[in-house]
């Protein structure tokens, strides 16, 4: 169990340093993704972006 937070922390903070390029192509806007500010930081959890980055690539790994 520790192992899947441990990916789920570093694909949220991959997703965070990514976030200016994947708003450029339109994603990391999506409804379900979730920005706000805290501590004075701003923070962004793709979650929807997420989702939707994982079924694309379940699809490429299906038919490749």
């Amino acid at each position: 169990m520790l192992r899947w937070l441990l990916v789920i922390l570093l694909a949220l903070i991959v997703f965070n340093g990514l976030s200016h390029w994947l708003r450029k192509i339109g994603l990391g806007r999506l409804p379900g993704d979730f920005h706000f500010k805290l501590g004075g930081r701003e923070w962004h959890l793709p979650i929807a972006t997420a989702v939707l980055l994982s079924f694309i690539a379940m699809a490429i790994g299906k038919f490749v």
